[in-house]
């Protein structure tokens, strides 16, 4: 069965896109720990990052990079935090959360954010990526 990222990258899911080439996609989190809180997918399906393939892995953190300069360009904070979890769903994903002060901590509140809000911040990272 398909994971949810595999829909999104179908386009069987809505997403708010911000990066997209051959091998991996990238949008926001609709539940962020803070604005520009973002995924970076391969669209190669695989459950656990470190049974990627070297190129995959490597691509992906590459990519990951590319798109964290990106939203440190549009977003306010002192860096991006970079996460891999993992169990929540069965497809390698990096999270990019722009932080503030503080650590990474996935236990604290989520954001409510307007869909205008989301739409916004996404359309700025793909001009900061050159994509608009």
């Amino acid at each position: 069965m398909a994971s949810i990222f595999s829909k999104i990258i179908a386009g069987e899911i809505p997403s708010y896109k911000i990066y997209e080439d051959e091998h991996f996609y990238s949008f926001l989190d609709i539940s962020p720990l803070s604005l520009g809180h973002a995924l970076v997918v391969p669209k190669k399906e695989v459950d656990y990052i470190f049974d990627l393939d070297e190129n995959t892995y490597n691509g992906l953190m590459t990519a990951s990079k590319k798109i964290a300069l990106a939203i440190e360009k549009v977003v306010p904070c002192k860096r991006i935090g970079i996460a891999v979890v993992g169990l929540e769903v069965p497809h390698a994903h990096v999270h990019l959360i722009p932080l503030t002060s503080g650590a990474i901590n996935f236990s604290d509140p989520k954001l409510t954010v307007p869909r205008e809000k989301m739409e916004e911040i996404a359309s700025a990272i793909r001009t900061s990526l050159n994509l608009e």
